[in-house]
């Protein structure tokens, strides 16, 4: 971070991330985004299982890309929880601590003598985040908590796609993205009541209550009115609960996406005349797959950008589908200035040169400012000796 950080919301918080993979490090990263001091506890020799598991399979400097890109801006620290003297370390730690952040399996915590309970009564003003796959009760709960068996159970694939579809997952890790947000949410809320009480306090969440939480207009309407249930359409459409022209439509060099919009208006901007009779909304669904076909074979006879001009100007709501390449070299992209550079100095590096990667930045402006941070991920247990010297050496746990 920068030298004028003393300004962000959670500056002076000291937060304890005992969490692997993703939506528990991503939510402490969300955590130093805006300020906080975090250090990552790791197991000797082993660390985070995330520094293995290659997104995609991509290394740099022994740890994958995706590691990198979750655990910026933090320090790091290694301990053994199942060593007694490791463990007493640590809870030396926890007394100074703001918050723990903390995604192991129901009753791990507990058996280690780190649950909320125990860490409460050492300190009491603690703020504990812990999110698990299914939540702490239930015949799921023992599961292993991974965003795509999450999304699985959730019946979120069976919203993808269309009717000759298997289900469909999403594909990108959505569960875990959603519960770090649903986490860093709750700690800090619970920050702004320790600051009115003094008291700390517990908040937990799930992969499976992030993914139900998503769905919440669809389980809303389901649980209110029975009859409603998912139906997959077409091969254009993009949702199951809206009529045409909602939907992807294949262009003469890519694809265009049509949102809500009056069909005879659609018709009359591309030049189809046959979509003037659909003037009845009630005919955007009962007459769908036909609506689609239509819009499909004339989208297919001109460019993308084309029919962007003849939309736009109809204050069409419509929009390109852009690939990854794309995406990341158009000057919208460039314009919203979401990515940052963070470095790895090269006296940590195993080649002893210094790395550079770039990644994404938090989406949040504080007071008009874009937060950046060049702070890398650690390596494993980098900032042990530092972190002894500042908060362990000589302190004890009475």
């Amino acid at each position: 971070m920068t030298s004028d950080d003393s300004d962000l919301p959670l500056s002076g918080i000291l937060v304890l991330d005992f969490s692997q993979f993703l939506a528990g490090p991503v939510a402490a990263m969300r955590l130093a985004d805006l300020g906080a001091r975090v250090i990552k506890i790791e197991r000797p020799g082993v660390g985070d299982i995330g520094r293995g598991l290659a997104f995609a399979g991509r290394v740099a400097d022994g740890d994958t890309i995706s590691f990198h890109a979750m655990n910026r801006n933090k320090e790091g620290m290694t301990a053994d929880l199942k060593n007694a003297g490791d463990l007493e370390r640590v809870k030396k730690l926890v007394l100074q601590a703001d918050v723990i952040i903390q995604n192991f399996r129901p009753g791990v915590m507990e058996r280690i003598g780190l649950d909320y309970e125990s860490v409460a009564a050492l300190n009491p003003r603690i703020v504990y985040g812990s999110a698990s796959g299914y939540g702490d009760t239930g015949p799921w709960k023992d599961r292993p908590g991974q965003d795509l068996l999450a999304q699985s159970i959730s019946g979120i694939p069976w919203l993808q796609g269309s009717r000759d579809d298997p289900p469909v997952p999403v594909g990108l890790s959505i569960a875990d993205h959603l519960t770090s947000c649903h986490l860093a949410e709750g700690v800090t809320a619970l920050l702004v009541r320790r600051f009115r009480t003094g008291r700390g306090g517990l908040v937990q969440t799930s992969l499976l209550e992030a993914m139900l939480d998503l769905q919440f207009e669809l389980l809303s309407t389901h649980l209110n009115d029975s009859t409603v249930t998912v139906k997959r359409n077409g091969p254009n459409s993009a949702n199951a609960f809206l009529p045409a022209p909602y939907g992807v439509f294949p262009t003469s060099d890519g694809y265009l996406s049509l949102a809500m919009n009056p069909i005879p208006k659609v018709g009359r901007l591309l030049g189809l005349d046959s979509l003037q009779s659909f003037s009845d909304p009630d005919s955007w669904w009962s007459h769908q797959d036909q609506i689609e076909a239509l819009l499909s074979a004339h989208l297919a006879l001109e460019t993308t950008e084309h029919w962007l001009d003849l939309l736009d100007a109809g204050d069409v709501w419509c929009a390109p589908v852009l690939t990854l390449e794309q995406l990341v070299d158009h000057d919208g992209f460039r314009a919203i200035e979401m990515t940052q550079q963070v470095v790895r100095g090269d006296g940590h590096t195993d080649s002893g040169r210094e790395l550079t990667l770039t990644t994404t930045r938090s989406p949040i402006r504080i007071d008009g400012r874009v937060l950046r941070s060049s702070v890398p991920a650690p390596k494993l247990g980098q900032h042990d000796a530092e972190i002894t010297a500042e908060f362990l050496e000589a302190r004890s746990l009475a």
